[in-house]
């Protein structure tokens, strides 16, 4: 089908932005590594990646395997927060400039990045993570992948949030910039 196709595109430059965005971390990462940048929270690392994965195929399995189909009045809205949820993710990238990275990388002593959705948000790339969780495969009907990944990235995010928390408050009093989350995949 048509929608079927469309939808599996979106998969794939999602898939695509996730790939870029992961070459961009290491570089990033390679960056603040080089000028004294502490890792915290490696051990969530893995399953956060194989998480954002498995939910990218999740959602294209489910509407090829199980036939979902494409309702309009539910797949627009759905559509319209995954675009605003880029729009967010990609705004703190760029607020970040290199500092952005899908680990929780600190380099100690440098001030808190507050311009862009900083000003209002402490964590906005979580926010850009839980909508694309929910609205992505909603596009498309597959609400089982939806309600999968948004209670097992729930949980993940709060472990994740936690790390970043006690990195920023770990080293100069809170006030390092931080690596935020871009999974990712995701």
């Amino acid at each position: 089908m048509v929608s079927e196709g469309l939808y599996l595109a979106l998969l794939a430059a999602i898939a695509g932005q996730r790939l870029f965005e992961l070459r961009l971390s290491r570089r990033n990462a390679r960056w603040a590594f080089a000028r004294g940048g502490v890792e915290l929270g490696r051990g969530h690392f893995r399953p956060m990646v194989l998480l954002h994965a498995l939910f990218l195929a999740g959602c294209g399995v489910e509407v090829l395997a199980l036939d979902r189909p494409y309702t309009p009045v539910v797949g627009i809205p759905m559509l319209i927060l995954v675009v605003v949820a880029q729009g967010l993710r990609i705004s703190t990238q760029i607020a970040l400039g290199r500092f952005w990275n899908t680990r929780v990388i600190v380099i100690p002593g440098m001030p808190r990045v507050r311009s862009g959705p900083y000003r209002y948000l402490r964590h906005p790339n979580y926010l850009a993570v839980v909508v694309e969780g929910f609205a992505l495969p909603l596009v498309h009907g597959a609400w089982v992948t939806a309600l999968v990944f948004t209670l097992a990235d729930a949980w993940l995010l709060r472990t994740r949030i936690r790390c970043e928390n006690e990195a920023l408050s770990r080293y100069a009093g809170g006030a390092p910039r931080v690596a935020a989350l871009a999974p990712e995949a995701a």
